[in-house]
Parts: C-alpha cells; structure tokens; sequence
C-alpha cells in the first residue's frame, strides 16, 4: 500500500499529468527530453514513497507500456503523437497513471463495490455509444469495453482496474483533445472503425496491470534473494581484518599504525 502519510493522491498525479501534456503542446522534440526528465523525477518521488511491492508493480507496468507503446504507435500505426515519435515522458507517465488507479482505488477502500460499478456503468455505456450515437463510430472501442468489463467483473483486482480505468478515461479524453496523440479512424490491417480516443482503450492498461501484480511479486522475490548477499560479503571481510590487525588502526595511507605502549609492555616483559 502506499503511505497515506506521504504519498501524492490521485489528484496530484493527475494534476501534474495534464500539465505534462499541456506544455508538451508547446514544445518541440529537445522541450520533450525536459518534460521526460520532470516525468522520470516525479516517477523516483512516488516510488519513494511507496512500499516494495508497489514499486516492482509499477516498473513492471513502465517495461511492458513501453513494448506495446513501441508496437500500437511506432510500429502498427493504431495512434500517432503529435511529432510521430515515442515521446521521452511517456513510459514513466505510465507508471504515474498505474500510481495514481491504484491511489484512487486506496482512497475509496471500503467503497470498492460502488467504484467498480460506476466503472462498469461508465465503460459499458461509451461502448454503447461509439456504435450509436456519437459522431464517429467506434467498434473498437466497444470490443475493448467488454474485455474491460470482464476484468471488473471477474478480475484479480477490480477496485484498481476500476480506479485506472477513470484516470486513463481522463487523460484520453484530455490529451486527444489536446492533440497530443491522435487514434486513426480505422485500425491498420482491419475493417475495424475506432474512436479517438476509444471507449475500451482502458482495457489495454488494464492489461498492464494484470501483468504488474503477476509479475511485481516475483520481482520483488527476486530482489531479496539478492540483497542480503552484499551485507553478508561486508561483514565477513570485517572479520578477516580483525584477524590480521587486532590491535591496531587502519590509517589513511591503507597501513596500520603501532600498538599500543601497553601491548608492548606487555611483549617486553613476557620476553
């Protein structure tokens, strides 16, 4: 869980997501590697404040956003940013959005059943209505709003998928209005007419996350079995240096210095 002491609320990562996007409008590709740094930055601060497992969920979600971001955009073609490139803040935005679900579904903990559902209402209906009533028709998207209505239904973790669902919702709608990203009217090597943005596109992250809570553990995991091995190097090479130099001090030049004018004593009357 993330500390609700310290950790920035959903709001505040929104927040500092639509300014992302807002100043990216204005930029060019080097103003872009400056917002990819803000990005980076504000992704280190959360995790900073957020527990183990949090944090090896949302890396997880970073690695595998960034495949498919590479594939749906640079390579098929399904959306184009506004400079036809992967801009730098995207990846760790993905982290950032994962983040913030995830502290909007903590923030409604004990109202779970009320977020899902309002979740499922709002997906299914904008299914709906890209194949009835809205100005551009959207089959893709509806197919995504029943695959994202699976997952609240019968998911591992529907309050998240729920609370990611609302922040991806917000910011598709945002940054497709900004201009930010495009979606094309029909998907490469299909029939298949989309929105922009598409009512299912949620569907897509929230596959992010069913990998990053398979996967985070066994990160995690791993992790640990690592760690403890630098501990145990450094104090057993401790001991050894006690061994060699039991009395004396280790100086600057890497020697060590005299013993002790009682040790000697010692040695002098003993011989």
């Amino acid at each position: 869980m993330i500390s609700g002491r310290v950790a920035p609320s959903a709001a505040a990562l929104l927040f500092f997501l639509a300014a992302l996007l807002a100043v990216d409008t204005a930029v060019g590709a080097r103003g872009q590697l400056l917002l990819g740094a803000a990005a980076w930055g504000a992704l280190a601060l959360a995790l900073r404040h957020s527990t183990p497992a949090l944090r090896a969920q949302a890396v997880v979600v970073v690695v595998v956003a960034t495949g498919a971001e590479l594939i749906g955009s640079i390579v098929w073609g399904v959306y184009t940013y506004r400079l036809e490139n992967l801009p730098l803040f995207v990846p760790p935005a993905h982290g950032l959005v994962y983040l913030a679900g995830f502290a909007l579904a903590r923030r409604l903990a004990g109202r779970e059943r009320a977020l899902v559902s309002a979740a499922l209402a709002l997906v299914l209906g904008w299914g709906v209505a890209g194949v009835t009533v809205l100005p551009r028709e959207d089959v893709g998207g509806a197919l995504g709003a029943c695959v994202l209505a699976c997952f609240l239904l019968r998911g591992r973790a529907p309050a998240v998928y729920a609370g990611v669902f609302l922040v991806v919702a917000a910011l598709e709608l945002y940054g497709t209005a900004l201009g930010t990203w495009t979606w094309v009217e029909t998907i490469p090597g299909t029939s298949v007419p989309n929105g922009n943005p598409p009512s299912g596109v949620a569907s897509g992250y929230v596959f992010f996350d069913v990998v990053a809570l398979a996967l985070g553990p066994r990160l995690l995991q791993g992790f640990r079995r690592l760690k403890p091995k630098v501990p145990l190097r450094s104090a057993a090479s401790f001991r050894v240096m006690r061994l060699i130099v039991p009395t004396g001090r280790i100086t600057s030049s890497g020697g060590t210095g005299s013993p002790s004018p009682r040790g000697q004593g010692r040695s002098s009357s003993s011989g």
